[in-house]
């Protein structure tokens, strides 16, 4: 039977990551007082440094970087196929006009 896989909050995670840099817990044992392995707590540790309260956007959210890059992303594939239709356009009327 396959294991369900546990999902944590936001506020749990910097709860956790609390318990590292403002309580003085090293990291085993804050991971072994939460139940959690080493790995997950230092994982989030590095997140919250790097991303700061755009760390754990949740389920589906993307931080705005990542919004923006999805948005510009779509909008360079759009401009891209109309650039290779009017490139068509131009190829088939400059064929009909000689």
């Amino acid at each position: 039977m396959a294991r369900k896989r546990r999902t944590y909050t936001p506020e749990f995670k910097a709860e956790a990551v609390k318990l590292v840099t403002q309580q003085g817990y090293s990291v085993a044992e804050a991971a072994r007082r939460l139940g959690l392995n080493e790995n997950l707590i230092r994982n989030w540790k590095q997140a919250l440094e790097t991303n700061g309260e755009h760390a754990f956007p949740g389920h589906g959210n993307l931080s705005p970087l990542e919004e923006e890059n999805r948005r510009l992303r779509e909008e360079n594939k759009r401009l891209l196929a109309e650039r290779d239709i009017l490139k068509k356009a131009a190829a088939f009327f400059a064929r009909e006009a000689t």
